[in-house]
């Protein structure tokens, strides 16, 4: 069965609770206050069965200049609005704020509810008619249906009922939306059950059992319950006024303005980027960074509007802007948004949300207007890919685009294969899938072939690069996951070459001059006549110029000539193979060795042997077996 919520809207006194009254026979205004006083301050609720079966939920809001936060937050979430205007008075200040705010809301489905005629004579009524017509004319309103009522004496109700019957018929299914979301209108305890939350559910499903999070609190719950209109139901849909019973909640954690959502499925925010209109019936100029009082949903909060073009905006005019909130909330893309002012409190503008978690921009920025301009005219990839690249170098994990970009699954995986067949996009980390923008791709793969060319080029003598070290010089492929992703890749493509633990571009070769090669001998002659007794590194390096030692040092160690035993301390390898080949034969006749035997062997001593001795262990040749050693069983 389709679902319907119906809003009014109006002056104050315009009869559109009594109007309620007499279509449902419900009482909307429920507060001794509201009774005492005769004008509606909270929001009210009905409900009422058309003709052709489809039931109507209602919402009643408050006609008073002061409460037009109230009636901003009825409006969240309604499909159809009934604009209320006394046949009595005729156009009045929030006749015309309350239009304002539904276009602002772009509330596109209406009828206009002419009340009170047994109050005035049919000449005024001609009058009446005439002057709402010319008001409404280039409205969404212009085109609307006009339905003249009593309340009192019940004339003209059920060509209300007709109207609207036929209205709801052909209004188009409502869109589903992805992520269940509720913004909150009142909460309340009921005796036996706890803390029940209400408002209209605008997108998304949830069913009794599900968890839920209230934002920006990012609160956890489950819901115990769900009533629609009074009846118990197991699960909701978008278009119904429901009301949720929440396990285990205090009704002072959540308040009006909060939002029930899909567990984890939001996040909350403190800025929002946005298209934004100043009404043509503005007083006044707005200037950048001015207060503002910012609604979407059911909330309001003291905000500050950042111009990111010009210095101020002329009523009637649109421009791209930054609203920076003293509160969190949270919202999606698409969203509608109001603007009140600060004081006097009037609405002054809206539009719409283009990025719900955006980073602070820089004002008169060609990128930052281009990106906002993509947002607000790019088509679903241009808008995919944009978001993508809001993550940078780190990319952004798949399951976080339907927050980002407010698109449903499905046509997120659509246009995902798209971009990720043209390489716009790239998935580097399959675990957690997450992708990458192809320009942060692209510069992190050229940063390290830079960093690689460039230390070949300042160390000629070296082999390779160590990859931990590599990897803490780069700025673009600093996570783990990017950067082994790229290193695979170049390896694969022949660009690099690693081994075990260095990484060289795949054409270096370390070529020595002459009287490089001319160092070479000398350092490898000196290990080779000191045999078991070489000197520390330390000694000899100054004999040769600046940091030449050092490097002909990891040529020698690079080619195996040499072979490191601890700090500062290496062997000639036709050293140890000699030594090698006697302790083998030693230990084959007599099966072990004690330290002083191989002090005995060597003729060395022991800052000498026991490095060799442990050697042998960590290299697997012999295994120690409390002071002694025998050979390792392959």
């Amino acid at each position: 069965m389709k679902q319907i919520v119906l809003g009014t809207a109006g002056h104050i006194d315009h009869g559109k609770t009594s109007l309620i009254r007499a279509l449902t026979g419900i009482e909307t205004d429920r507060l001794k206050e509201e009774q005492a006083r005769g004008i509606t301050i909270e929001l009210g609720f009905a409900h009422l069965k058309l003709p052709g079966g489809t039931l109507l939920g209602i919402v009643d809001v408050p006609g008073h200049e002061k409460f037009i936060k109230n009636m901003v937050a009825g409006a969240t979430g309604i499909d159809l609005v009934a604009f209320v205007i006394a046949a009595d008075e005729g156009i009045m200040p929030q006749t015309r704020e309350h239009l304002e705010i539904c276009e602002l809301l772009k509330i596109k489905h209406a009828l206009v509810v002419l009340t009170k005629i047994d109050m005035v004579e049919p000449d005024w009524l001609d009058l009446v008619r005439e002057d709402v017509a010319e008001y409404l004319s280039g409205t969404f309103l212009a085109e609307a249906p006009v339905v003249e009522v009593s309340s009192v004496t019940g004339e003209g109700l059920n060509n209300l009922m007709e109207a609207l019957d036929r209205i709801v018929r052909n209004l188009p299914e409502r869109k589903k939306g992805h992520i269940f979301r509720l913004p909150i209108d009142r909460v309340f305890v009921m005796k036996g059950f706890g803390t029940v939350v209400t408002g209209t559910t605008i997108s998304g499903r949830i069913h009794s059992g599900d968890e839920v999070s209230i934002y920006p609190q990012a609160i956890l719950s489950r819901v115990r319950g769900i009533q629609v209109h009074d009846k118990e139901v197991e699960e909701v849909e978008p278009g119904f006024r429901t009301a949720i019973n929440l396990q285990g909640l205090e009704k002072a954690a959540i308040h009006r303005g909060n939002i029930l959502a899909a567990k984890d499925s939001l996040s909350p925010t403190y800025m929002v980027d946005v298209i934004f209109k100043l009404l043509d019936s503005a007083r006044r100029k707005l200037k950048n960074r001015a207060k503002v009082r910012f609604h979407s949903g059911t909330s309001e909060i003291i905000a500050t509007i950042i111009l990111l073009d010009r210095e101020e905006l002329k009523p009637g005019e649109t421009c791209f802007a930054q609203i920076r909130l003293d509160e969190p909330t949270a919202l999606l893309r698409h969203d509608r948004y109001v603007i009140r002012s600060y004081s006097p409190m009037r609405t002054i503008g809206g539009g719409e949300i283009l990025n719900a978690l955006p980073v602070k921009k820089k004002r008169f920025s060609k990128p930052a207007l281009q990106e906002m301009d993509m947002l607000h005219k790019g088509n679903i990839n241009d808008v995919i890919e944009l978001f993508v690249s809001s993550g940078r170098f780190n990319g952004v994990e798949q399951k976080r685009l339907p927050l980002l970009t407010s698109i449903s699954k499905k046509k997120l995986d659509d246009a995902l294969k798209i971009l990720l067949s043209q390489k716009k996009v790239t998935l580097y980390d399959k675990e957690r899938s997450v992708i990458i923008q192809a320009d942060f791709l692209d510069k992190a793969r050229e940063e390290l072939i830079h960093i690689i060319t460039k230390y070949h080029k300042d160390f000629p003598l070296k082999t390779g690069l160590f990859k931990e070290e590599l990897r803490s010089r780069t700025i673009g492929a600093g996570n783990p996951k990017l950067f082994k992703y790229l290193i695979n890749e170049l390896v694969k493509n022949g660009i690099i070459v690693q081994e075990k633990e260095f990484i060289r571009m795949k054409g270096h070769r370390v070529s020595l001059a002459r009287y490089q090669q001319a160092s070479l001998k000398k350092m490898e002659e000196i290990y080779l006549k000191s045999g078991l007794t070489p000197p520390y590194f330390k000694d000899i390096k100054n004999g040769f110029p600046g940091k030449s030692g050092l490097e002909m040092l990891e040529v020698l160690l690079k080619n195996g000539v040499l072979l490191k035993f601890k700090e500062d301390l290496y062997f000639h390898q036709k050293v140890i193979s000699d030594i090698k080949e006697r302790i083998v034969a030693f230990l084959k006749k007599n099966r072990e060795i004690t330290t002083p035997q191989f002090k005995q062997m060597a003729g060395v001593s022991r800052k000498y042997i026991i490095p060799i001795l442990e050697y042998f262990d960590r290299t697997q040749l012999t295994v120690r077996v409390g002071d002694n050693r025998i050979l390792r069983e392959k």
